[in-house]
């Protein structure tokens, strides 16, 4: 069997997606439980709750970038082929435009994976 760059292209664009879902979720997560604290010291202890919902929110872009890096490296391995397909899809909600190219090129190179 050939092994062409399909799959190699569509790991590292997944892990660069899901590296950039994981920088966004902890950064945003962060800042949400900061303002939250902030809210909280001046409305009151009635909104408290507020920083830990963004927190939590925001813990979704967390789980799908670490999808998207786990993918990515089966994809770069060429091993489990649906794995490294859910990953490109992750990867897409991480960065639409190089989740789209990875998932593409992982199914395009489909063959490849044992």
């Amino acid at each position: 069997m050939e092994t062409t760059w399909k799959p190699t292209t569509a790991g590292i664009l997944g892990i660069i997606a899901g590296a950039i879902g994981v920088i966004f979720g902890l950064v945003v997560a962060v800042a949400g439980a900061i303002m939250g604290a902030i809210l909280a010291a001046i409305v009151g202890a009635f909104v408290p709750f507020i920083g830990g919902a963004v927190a939590g929110a925001f813990a979704i872009p967390l789980i799908l970038g670490m999808v998207a890096i786990v993918g990515g490296a089966y994809a770069l391995k060429r091993r489990i082929w649906g794995l490294a397909l859910a990953g490109a899809i992750c990867a897409f909600f991480c960065v639409w435009f190089l989740g789209v190219l990875a998932i593409i090129f992982v199914i395009m190179g489909k063959d490849e994976f044992s």
